[in-house]
């Protein structure tokens, strides 16, 4: 692992995929450092760098004078065909890597998913997104079994972390990030069948949530690289273990989906 200087007041901060819902929540969690915001398209409300991660080149060029790197770029649906997985969230993460290289940047964050595991799980193997009735308790450390393309390429950008971290010495933090949902939106997935409203709750991410586990993830030091954990609330209905982001990032949840949804009935 490389040694970084805490004592900076900000850090050079790159962030893919910027204008996305992790990515909203990115800028907000970090706005105390020097925030560069890379997205595929303009976006009137962002400042940023507009590029595709696929150009490596023009990738290499944005990620000069960073210190971080969160990589949340990506097609994030599980429905998603293998070309475009391929494409984007396999060789646009490897690019991602080699310009961070190219750059000595000191950490990369990932945007991994709670799909790299569900498949142990799911009450539909056809079908990501749903969950049986008495799941089994899934740490990091689990095995991987993936229920769509989507979740095999986040086992690569995975993969990829951990060489990087060995070979080139670089901070890699994986974060397995669960549903990223408004309090609203987490009443109304409620709605869906049972093993679907059943999947909200247990995998449910509030935002105040997934703010503080960025921000862990870019500001606390690290006992070892790379660091993979399951960035969720403290959902009652939970199957991911939250001991190891305690342990290794110092990630405590606040919010339980179990509360907001009692509240909603009062």
């Amino acid at each position: 692992m490389k040694e970084r200087d805490f004592g900076k007041n900000m850090l050079n901060i790159a962030v893919t995929g910027a204008a996305g819902n992790v990515g909203q929540q990115a800028m907000d969690a970090l706005d105390g450092h020097d925030l560069t915001p890379i997205t595929h398209r303009d976006h009137d409300d962002l400042d940023g760098i507009v590029l595709d991660v696929t150009d490596r080149e023009s990738l290499t060029e944005a990620l000069e004078g960073q210190d971080v790197v969160i990589h949340l770029a990506a097609n994030a649906s599980p429905n998603a065909s293998w070309e475009s997985v391929d494409e984007v969230n396999i060789n646009g993460t490897y690019n991602v890597y080699e310009a961070a290289r190219a750059n000595d940047v000191d950490r990369i964050v990932f945007a991994s998913s709670h799909h790299i595991a569900h498949m142990h799980n799911t009450t539909d193997q056809a079908r990501a997104g749903t969950t049986k009735e008495s799941p089994s308790i899934v740490r990091p450390d689990s095995g991987s079994r993936p229920d769509s393309y989507y979740a095999v390429s986040k086992i690569t950008g995975e993969g990829l972390g951990s060489f990087y971290a060995d070979r080139y010495g670089i901070d890699v933090v994986n974060l397995r990030i669960g549903w990223l949902l408004s309090e609203d939106e987490l009443r109304e997935k409620q709605d869906n069948s049972p093993a679907r409203a059943r999947h909200a709750r247990a995998n449910w991410l509030s935002p105040r949530d997934c703010r503080n586990a960025l921000q862990k993830a870019v500001e606390n030091d690290l006992s070892k690289s790379p660091v993979t954990i399951n960035v969720i609330s403290q959902n009652d209905d939970r199957y991911l273990t939250l001991t190891e982001s305690l342990q290794s990032l110092g990630y405590q949840p606040r919010d339980n989906a179990a509360t907001v949804l009692e509240r909603s009935k009062s």
